[in-house]
């Protein structure tokens, strides 16, 4: 979420929450990073998970040890797509992408997008998706 907008950009707050060795105050990500850091916040946290707001996240981590199919591509980037809509107002989705791939037993996703305000081209976010144990 973002906690400030300065000058059309945007600047959120490290998840590292390292200290700036110049300033002492908590380290800053902006712009695409920034956006780019909350997306996969989004995606990868699950449902519940946040206090007091039981709705954010996404369910993905349900459909992570479903077998490696076309079906549950599919699954995963509606679960994808209907979370970043929700949570996400900084963006307009272009496209998500998630391609099964068998031989390794996960799913290739790819994310783009366009950040609102910003004169920028689409942006894209990829990541694998591994069944964790």
């Amino acid at each position: 979420m973002p906690i400030e907008r300065s000058g059309g950009g945007f600047k959120d707050v490290s998840m590292s929450f390292s200290k700036n060795p110049l300033t002492n105050d908590v380290v800053t990500i902006k712009d695409r990073t920034a956006i780019a850091r909350s997306l996969r916040n989004i995606v990868f946290t699950r449902r519940g998970e946040k206090f007091f707001q039981p709705d954010f996240g996404s369910r993905l981590s349900e459909s992570l040890f479903e077998n490696v199919s076309g079906a549950t591509a599919l699954a995963i980037r509606d679960e994808i797509d209907r979370s970043i809509t929700n949570f996400e107002p900084r963006v307009i989705l272009r496209n998500v992408k998630v391609k099964p791939n068998f031989s390794n037993n996960e799913m290739d996703v790819t994310i783009v997008y366009t950040i609102i305000g910003v004169d920028s081209p689409p942006q894209q976010l990829e990541f694998v998706l591994l069944p964790n144990r």
